[in-house]
């Protein structure tokens, strides 16, 4: 066990000692009312309900579990993940849906770290021991183009390439409704939902997100968008356009209508990773990769256009 002491910010004051403490701890709600209901949770000398309200320059002390053991890394095939490009520095695939870019705790599916470990791909040690090469990531539910650097070089070439935000990522969704402007911009700061844990939404104070986006086919209640991310907030297209009342057709935990869903076939979101560019980390080089709509995407694509539904 660990024991931190630190000051309540005044942005804090008022907030329940659950949301706060997640906020500022980068902790789940549930984690912190753990803590909480343990005892482990004091404000100024006095054991803190989850509910409690902190005060703004109150004193916190919080004594935190030690960290798990790291999550394993298993090699095992993944079926349908395409290797687009492969060098002595990068590696590029095609991510297909239900496969997690790394091990965490709770999942239990294959990985692209995993599935890279049993094609014999060395990838770059830097990370975390469970993101080793991982520079960037995509939703489970979430299909498309991605890299995974294999030199430590590459890795950090790559990463501030992500954080400097000169990476070009383009995306395809398929949003209810038609979005208006048919062109433009959706500049909304997203953080943890302030209800439930595994959803993010608008939420002022969040982290800055800014989605560039274009409707390039219009159907009878849904629209074809091409995305530019500017930055890549978890969950960042699901959660701005459901913010706009257009969520992603077949994102159910974003608000999106389970009948046209249905009728579509779809059981994720229609959402692809469609192009990414970067400057190639060995010698600068701007290279740039695309990955064709997986089966499921493309027929409930097909079923709109002959619908027109």
């Amino acid at each position: 066990m660990s024991s931190r002491m630190l000051p309540v910010p005044d942005g804090l004051d008022g907030m329940r000692v659950d949301a706060g403490l997640a906020k500022l701890l980068g902790l789940s709600r549930t984690v912190v009312a753990e803590l909480a209901e343990s005892g482990d949770v004091l404000l100024d000398g006095r054991p803190a309900g989850k509910s409690d309200r902190l005060s703004g320059g109150g004193l916190l002390e919080i004594t935190l579990p030690e960290p798990a053991n790291p999550v394993e890394i298993v090699a095992e095939p993944v079926a349908g993940m395409q290797i687009l490009h492969d060098d002595d520095d990068i590696v590029v695939i095609s991510k297909p849906v239900g496969v997690a870019v790394h091990p965490s705790p709770g999942w239990t599916g294959p990985t692209v770290v995993g599935g890279l470990a049993a094609a014999g791909l060395r990838i770059a040690t830097s990370g975390a021991a469970e993101r080793q090469g991982v520079v960037h990531r995509l939703d489970a539910g979430t299909t498309g183009v991605m890299v995974v650097a294999k030199s430590e070089h590459a890795y950090t070439v790559l990463k501030r390439a992500f954080k400097e935000r000169t990476v070009d990522k383009g995306y395809h969704a398929i949003v209810q409704g038609h979005p208006d402007p048919m062109r433009g911009t959706i500049d909304a700061p997203i953080d943890r939902h302030p209800r439930h844990d595994y959803k993010f939404a608008v939420v002022q104070g969040g982290r800055p997100s800014v989605t560039h986006y274009e409707v390039v086919e219009a159907f009878r209640a849904a629209s074809l968008t091409h995305i530019k991310l500017e930055t890549g907030r978890t969950h960042q297209i699901r959660v701005h356009f459901s913010a706009l009342r257009h969520p992603c057709v077949g994102d159910l935990t974003y608000g999106a209508d389970p009948v046209l869903a249905r009728h579509l076939g779809l059981n994720r979101q229609w959402l692809h990773a469609k192009t990414l560019g970067f400057a190639h980390p060995a010698d600068g080089r701007w290279v740039q990769f695309e990955s064709e709509y997986p089966d499921d995407l493309a027929k409930a694509l097909e079923t709109l256009r002959d619908e027109s539904y």
